[in-house]
């Protein structure tokens, strides 16, 4: 699903060069849950920037459900992106003056679906989550762990092959933690792929493997396992406050 060999990112300015990543490898099959950890400072979101073609990388191969990225310009890689991509934000990034229908209807409009279809993944996506009868609430009249299960149905209604979270329950106490958590398990069971960047050491063991990230290499990961079986149906999204 994602496979990146020797991977660079330098930034240049004209007094000083920073290596954010280097010889960084990494392979993310198909269906995997990965966590990726490592202190602040050492590449963490250069990685998931360039690995959600936020950003460009400077050396190396990169390759995304079998397509590589390299020469690519600018309206190809915001093809790709839209189309094999979703986001998951620590702040959440709901717009606070639509209410949640329309919050996860922004990146469908974007996509040129018509009004029949984004309305149909709309409210499956917010059944989804279970949000299904909050759909006229504005964000401001939900708990966090409901924002970001808000945040969650955005990014699937583009049904996404590939799911990147960063830091997705930073701002979360403990419990609603841990039922984000048991929701992304969930989707990941359902077949979606899922690179989690956390600082969040129970969240990580959770993954199906963690790969550790310093001065922009990695120093170390486990072994690839065994890819869990598809779900065939959970309550797990109901759990989060």
């Amino acid at each position: 699903m994602l496979k990146m060999n020797h991977l660079s990112k330098v930034y240049r300015t004209h007094l000083i060069e920073t290596h954010a990543l280097r010889d960084f490898s990494i392979h993310v099959r198909e269906g995997e849950f990965v966590a990726v950890t490592g202190p602040s400072g050492s590449g963490k979101t250069t990685f998931l920037n360039i690995a959600g073609l936020l950003e460009e990388f400077s050396g190396g191969e990169f390759w995304i459900d079998g397509v590589d990225v390299r020469g690519m310009n600018d309206d190809q890689r915001s093809r790709l992106r839209n189309e094999k991509i979703g986001f998951i934000f620590q702040g959440f990034n709901l717009i606070p003056d639509l209410n949640l229908f329309d919050n996860v209807d922004v990146p469908l409009r974007y996509r040129g679906f018509d009004a029949a279809e984004r309305k149909r993944r709309i409210e499956e996506n917010l059944t989804r989550v279970g949000l299904a009868s909050r759909m006229k609430h504005y964000p401001a009249e939900l708990s966090g762990g409901q924002q970001q299960r808000v945040a969650i149905a955005r990014a699937l209604a583009g049904s996404p092959r590939l799911l990147l979270a960063d830091e997705p329950t930073g701002n979360l106490d403990s419990l609603m933690a841990r039922g984000v958590m048991e929701l992304l398990e969930e989707i990941n069971r359902q077949g979606t792929t899922i690179i989690m960047v956390t600082h969040d050491p129970e969240l990580a063991a959770r993954a199906q493997r963690n790969v550790h990230v310093i001065d922009g290499q990695v120093t170390d990961f486990e072994s690839e396992p065994q890819l869990r079986a598809p779900a065939h149906g959970s309550d797990t999204a109901a759990a989060v406050a």
